[in-house]
């Protein structure tokens, strides 16, 4: 495999975890909502410039699943952002991933992939187990990012097949900006940020939206889809590491088990071979 791939791979998932943690610095200023208002504006910039769809030549059938998209970008990233004020990181990115998951083995019918999907189910509900300190409606907010990683994975599939290149995916980006830019207008009225929780929250779009964009887009064009897919399973274990040295957050022993589990299960799906020659079953880059 590549070095280069290898690199841009790890640089796409340390520096996605990464901007969530910084973002997550400026909750007490900004709040979630305001974090993901600009998060979303700084992001739909990016892929703007970069991308440059044509939306006078978008169709009615074209823009159907664009608009959805919308939608889902606004939710999975407000919905993320709140988890990871309630329940820290590491968790709340871990239970996110489930949509991915779901998506990859939902697809097959094989017997290995049906024990892996137990394999999950049961890290899932070790994590989520009942205790005093439970966040169920944290936990619930960050199953509602997992279900809309997965719509996202189902959307961007089907604005592929209507729409060339990233065009639908970055129309889709700056509709949700434009819907966030009133919300956050209200919150910098309301509650005057400083120039630090600004720049944290600028910071949280470069680098959880634009960088590992780029890097993915790259990384593709290097390696193959089923090691693309087995180093996304990483993610969990970065947002876990940056959770304890960037922001003092701790999980125990029950909880880096559960997240071992769940990766373990999506490895070895990837990793077993398919009866027939094809690509392996692999996630989506969100």
């Amino acid at each position: 495999m590549p070095l280069a791939g290898v690199g841009m791979m790890l640089t796409s998932g340390l520096s996605t975890q990464l901007g969530a943690a910084i973002g997550s610095l400026a909750f007490p200023v900004l709040g979630p909502v305001g974090v993901v208002a600009v998060r979303q504006c700084v992001a739909a910039v990016v892929l703007l410039i970069l991308v440059r769809p044509r939306l006078r030549s978008f169709t009615r059938r074209q823009w159907g699943p664009v608009l959805l998209l919308a939608a889902v970008f606004g939710v999975v990233n407000l919905s993320l952002y709140t988890a990871i004020d309630r329940i820290g990181l590491g968790l709340a990115v871990t239970l996110e991933f489930l949509g991915p998951v779901t998506i990859a083995l939902a697809g097959s019918r094989r017997r290995v992939d049906l024990g892996c999907a137990v394999l999950a189910v049961a890290g899932v509900v070790v994590l989520m187990r009942p205790r005093p300190s439970a966040d169920y409606p944290g936990m619930g907010l960050a199953l509602l990012a997992a279900a809309c990683w997965a719509a996202y994975i189902l959307l961007n599939r089907s604005i592929g097949q209507r729409i060339p290149g990233a065009q639908g995916t970055a129309a889709a980006a700056g509709l949700s900006a434009v819907v966030y830019l009133p919300i956050g207008a209200g919150v910098v009225v309301h509650h005057p940020p400083s120039a630090g929780a600004v720049g944290a929250a600028v910071a949280a779009g470069l680098l959880s939206s634009a960088l590992p964009f780029l890097a993915d887009l790259f990384a593709l064009r290097r390696v193959p889809a089923a090691a693309f897919g087995l180093f996304m399973s990483v993610n969990p274990v970065f947002a876990a590491a940056v959770g304890v040295l960037v922001l003092g957050q701790k999980l125990d022993v029950a909880a880096w088990s559960s997240i071992a589990v769940i990766i373990a299960a999506n490895a070895i799906s990837i990793l077993t071979p398919l009866p027939h020659k094809g690509a392996l079953p692999c996630p989506v880059s969100r």
